[in-house]
């Protein structure tokens, strides 16, 4: 059983308190958290035969959390970034054409390495071939929450319209109960489900007490068809057909009336706001503040590295702040502090692991990240939150914990390698670009 002392260290708990030790120390023993408070009480003696760790200078956070993304599709980064409609014209048909369980595995593989190294300890994914990439997670040592999508049409993994359903059956069967990887459910979006298989897999993560995710609000045509199909918005939709609780998890949900707010609220619906990838594609600005005005959870999401690039969540940090500032004209909303909290225990609360991971308290989990201060970006120090929200990248990532075990350490990752992972997912490149070079003639 590993056990760690890290002290001397400024530690941003993230705890109801948002309580703050300038000079702290933490024991983890096995998987969790021991022990932790101001370094003058530390009584070292008791913690002999404990690898110490000395975190002078250091920053300790709890591990990040990305409550939305489609790890595989890392093959396809920086492919379309400007095209209007790339979802249609780009994704779908690079899905139905390349997509294989080697290719979806490479993708998420190298995802898992992006995610540690920038400071991530649980992420959601949603894409295809997930039993496989459970299997990759387990490996790197992340904390995964990961769902099939299912959708009305054949999928790279299914052959059959919703065939993602009987998958995902087999996906909870297997999964549920792993100490880091949940399984969850996840229909693409209202556009490509149907009323009854909506719910259906309602059903499933009801029984099963998991969350079942979803694109939500997210475009424009989305809106328009359901208001010309249904008669009301996606979300009111949604509630009338019984699938809105507080195990849902809402991607995006950019376009939304008060009445939609109204519904969140009474549900529990929580949010997953995903900053970057929306301003990228122009699809507007999620009203966060009025959400979390009404005590709806909002959490941070990047998307798939095809729509926002980078999946690392302090990259969508100051997103989070300078778009909402903008959006709302007022430079006093969203204190740095609040958009950490987002980042971390607001992601464990939107994925349902807020028991065991989100903020650094005794008996949690140890999923934390040690911050290194010497480089040129991140002094002076005044603001911890600040600093951690507007200053720091993913290369001030020193070290990181995930469920006690050290997986990151001094920027070397420790359970993936690098050069290899790279090496297998560019070995896909030039097929794509053939596809992709096929696509833009057919536009043509």
């Amino acid at each position: 059983m590993a056990q760690y002392l890290l002290k001397n260290a400024a530690i941003l708990t993230m705890d109801a308190d948002f309580t703050l030790y300038e000079d702290g120390y933490l024991a983890v023993e096995g998987n969790s958290i021991q022990e932790i408070g101001p370094t003058a009480q530390l009584e070292e003696s008791r913690f002999a035969g404990y690898t110490v760790l000395d975190c002078r200078g250091k920053i300790i956070t709890p591990g990040m959390i990305n409550t939305h993304s489609h790890l595989s599709m890392m093959v396809f980064r920086s492919l379309a970034d400007d095209v209007p409609d790339r979802l249609k014209r780009y994704l779908f048909p690079l899905e139905r054409t390349a997509m294989t369980r080697e290719m979806a595995v490479a993708g998420a593989n190298y995802a898992f390495a992006e995610l540690l190294l920038g400071g991530v300890t649980t992420v959601y994914d949603a894409y295809y071939f997930e039993d496989d990439i459970a299997r990759e997670a387990e490996k790197a040592g992340i904390r995964g929450v990961l769902s099939e999508t299912v959708l009305c049409n054949p999928s790279p993994s299914a052959k059959e319209p919703y065939g993602g359903i009987p998958y995902t059956r087999e996906f909870v069967k297997k999964w549920k109960g792993h100490p880091r990887i949940t399984p969850a459910v996840n229909c693409h979006a209202i556009y490509t489900n149907d009323t009854a298989h909506l719910q259906e897999c309602h059903r499933i993560a009801r029984e099963n007490s998991i969350i079942f995710c979803m694109h939500v609000a997210e475009m424009g045509y989305e809106q328009a068809d359901c208001l010309r199909d249904h008669g009301m918005t996606p979300v009111a939709y949604l509630d009338s057909i019984g699938v809105l609780d507080n195990r849902f998890l809402a991607a995006h949900s950019i376009n939304l009336e008060e009445n939609d707010l109204d519904i969140y609220e009474k549900r529990g619906v929580k949010v997953s706001y995903n900053a970057g990838s929306n301003a990228k594609g122009a699809k507007g600005v999620a009203p966060i503040k009025k959400m979390r005005e009404r005590g709806i959870t909002v959490s941070l999401g990047t998307d798939g590295p095809m729509s926002g690039n980078t999946i690392d969540i302090l990259t969508q940090l100051p997103l989070v702040g300078k778009v909402q500032k903008l959006f709302n004209h007022d430079r006093s909303l969203f204190p740095a502090k609040e958009i950490f909290e987002m980042a971390t225990i607001g992601g464990a609360k939107a994925l349902g692991l807020d028991g065991i991971t989100g903020s650094l308290e005794v008996g949690k989990r140890a999923d934390l990240v040690i911050f290194e201060t010497d480089s040129v970006n991140m002094n002076p120090i005044y603001d911890y939150y600040s600093v951690i929200v507007y200053s720091a990248n993913p290369s001030n990532v020193e070290s990181v914990f995930v469920d006690g075990e050290l997986v990151v350490e001094n920027r070397r990752l420790l359970t993936i390698d690098l050069k290899e992972a790279r090496s297998r997912m560019l070995a896909y490149r030039d097929e794509i670009a053939a596809i992709a070079r096929e696509l833009d003639k057919a536009v043509l």
